[in-house]
């Protein structure tokens, strides 16, 4: 299970429709929608500079939120939508979704890496090369892997880790189909200059 789930703070907001949207957004607020989960849909308004801030750190709408509404029970909801201003592409509505334990969903998990000191590769000067330290998984919104781990034991100069060489959790799957790449090991670049000069003298014989 993922370590922390970040909270997702709205309030519920009074009356529906059009009007009570509009009367939202003059108080600096963006109103949004809850749905499913089995319960029924939820107008909520959320503070529209702290909506901003969420937004700018990214992947607003991969991420597994804990909502936090006074007066309700905290609910699992992912992002399925943030509507903006045309003009000015600011966020002017939310929808958001309850998850059931048992729902898939994407969402991008930590790569941790271990194990360094046992790396032939890194021992001898290597560097890790890290091309991805998050992935994008399908997962169950009940059993969500915290990091997806690396282990670095006996890696080469010039060994390419792949996700096809990781050990996923259990109901865990890349949302990429091809065995892309997760990390190398590169030649420092004394070693790889040292590495030319005799291919070169090689050569010369």
């Amino acid at each position: 299970m993922a370590g922390e789930i970040p909270d997702l703070i709205a309030e519920v907001r009074t009356g529906t429709g059009k009007g009570a949207a509009r009367q939202a957004r003059r108080e600096g607020k963006v109103p949004g929608v809850v749905y499913g989960g089995g319960a029924d849909p939820l107008s909520v308004n959320i503070e529209y500079n702290y909506l901003l801030k969420k937004l700018k750190e990214g992947r607003f709408l991969s991420k597994l939120w804990n909502l936090k509404v006074e007066g309700q029970d905290d609910v699992r909801v992912i992002c399925r939508s943030v509507q903006r201003d045309v003009i000015k592409d600011l966020p002017t509505h939310v929808d958001l979704m309850r998850l059931r334990r048992t729902s898939r969903i994407n969402l991008f998990i930590n790569v941790e890496f271990i194990n360094h000191g046992q790396a032939p590769g890194l021992k001898r000067g290597g560097n890790l090369t890290v091309t991805r330290s998050e992935v994008e998984l399908n997962v169950v919104a009940g059993d969500i892997p915290e990091k997806i781990v690396v282990d670095l034991a006996g890696k080469q100069i010039g060994d390419v880790i792949h996700i096809g060489d990781i050990a996923l959790p259990e109901g865990a799957k890349p949302t990429i189909t091809r065995n892309f790449v997760i990390a190398n090991i590169a030649a420092p670049k004394g070693l790889t200059a040292e590495e030319e000069e005799e291919e070169a003298e090689e050569e010369d014989i």
